[in-house]
């Protein structure tokens, strides 16, 4: 999409995760006040919220920026396109994720009368927690790139949502897989909430993930791709 200016794709690449923090830290919110006495279910109304509004976040933003919300996707595509996207425009993708990621937090935290900024005090450092994040990662990393490889790239609004609704249950750390989330979901102490010091840890993790996850793509898919850095969308025109 190299005729979207970089403002554009860059102020929809911070509305989309923004917009992504909100709904996983507001449907926490909600569901610890809906079902106060039910984890189970606090969780699945978190998770299908979260599965739901990442699809569509992903079909609004994609034409513009790719829709990535997610400096591991970005870090991704950015190896995968034999780095024929600027660097610097790489390098800004992520930050207005993280900064994103933190808007959406602190708007999901406002919404629903918290404090502004409130730290979390959920620790969640552990050595299974950790490797639940490698796990999601990599299999989000192995979802979109195999798609976006195989030309298929209509596809992945819908499955990457499956995906990570799926992975809320599977894996231990209820599926981050995300720095910029990670990062945004230390400003509330809420149900979604991670302690700031248990956020390094997680970001290592996932960016293990990205690691292995492309490793695998490359496996199955050895031819790379030539385009810049929305992959989502200009693959389905030329994926090979």
């Amino acid at each position: 999409m190299p005729d979207v200016a970089l403002w554009r794709r860059l102020l929809a690449e911070f509305l989309g995760t923004g917009l992504l923090v909100s709904v996983v830290v507001g449907s926490g919110v909600m569901a610890t006040t809906l079902s106060p006495d039910d984890v189970g279910l606090q969780l699945v109304e978190n998770s299908l919220a979260t599965a739901l509004a990442l699809g569509v976040l992903i079909l609004v933003f994609a034409p513009i920026s790719g829709a990535h919300f997610n400096p591991v996707v970005t870090a991704v595509a950015w190896l995968t396109a034999k780095r024929t996207t600027p660097l610097a425009d790489a390098g800004a993708y992520v930050a207005v994720q993280i900064v994103g990621g933190i808007a959406g937090a602190v708007l999901a935290n406002l919404v629903f009368d918290q404090p502004a900024v409130a730290w979390s005090t959920t620790e969640r450092a552990a050595g299974h927690l950790w490797l639940g994040e490698v796990v999601a990662t990599a299999g989000l990393v192995l979802v979109i790139f195999a798609l976006v490889r195989a030309g298929r790239t209509a596809a992945i609004p819908a499955a990457v949502g499956a995906y990570i609704g799926a992975a809320y249950w599977f894996t231990s750390s209820t599926s981050f897989a995300n720095p910029a989330v990670t990062i945004g979901r230390a400003f509330t102490d809420t149900f979604a909430g991670i302690a700031p010091t248990s956020v390094p840890a997680f970001v290592l993790a996932q960016l293990v993930g990205a690691g292995l996850g492309l490793g695998i793509v490359l496996l199955l898919h050895p031819r790379r791709v030539a385009q810049p850095i929305p992959t989502t969308t200009e693959l389905s025109r030329n994926p090979r």
